[in-house]
């Protein structure tokens, strides 16, 4: 059995330790907005945050998830900067087929929380995922969007 503390509930799984965190959070606790992309962590389509650090779940043993908070898409918008960064998002109308959007979306909110003024080249750094349908300049702008409005309080 694992423990897990996901969204800020708990949870008692039972699947051996090397199985990775996101088929766990997909297929144990029925999360599906983590989506699986390349199993190998190069796309980010399965980004979540461990104790604040944006994370490729696909390779992540859950075991190393045990006695950390783990946040996923489902769940950053009940935080400050996850309601900020969503109306963003919406603002800048930045999802196309969406698949790569949950990814993208943890990985912002993961650098707004360590650098709240980012710079591009910040945001090119952190937000690496891949986007087939090309929305990089949108998730630019949102990102800076968001950090002007969490810059003045936090409500967008």
């Amino acid at each position: 059995m694992v423990s897990l503390a996901v969204n800020g509930k708990k949870y008692e799984v039972d699947v051996s330790p090397d199985m990775p965190l996101l088929w766990v959070i997909r297929e144990k606790l029925g999360l599906t907005g983590t989506k699986y992309g390349c199993g190998i962590a190069q796309c980010g389509a399965c980004t979540v945050h461990v104790d604040g650090e944006a994370v490729r779940s696909c390779v992540l043993p859950v075991s190393s998830a045990e006695g950390k908070q783990v946040i996923t898409i489902e769940g950053i918008g009940a935080t400050p900067i996850g309601k900020v960064v969503q109306q963003a998002w919406i603002f800048e109308d930045v999802p196309q087929c969406g698949y790569c959007q949950p990814g993208m979306f943890m990985s912002a909110a993961a650098l707004l929380a360590k650098s709240p003024r980012p710079t591009n080249k910040q945001i090119d750094a952190a937000v690496s995922n891949i986007c087939r349908c090309g929305t990089y300049q949108r998730i630019r702008r949102s990102v800076h969007r968001a950090a002007h409005f969490l810059g003045k309080g936090g409500k967008g």
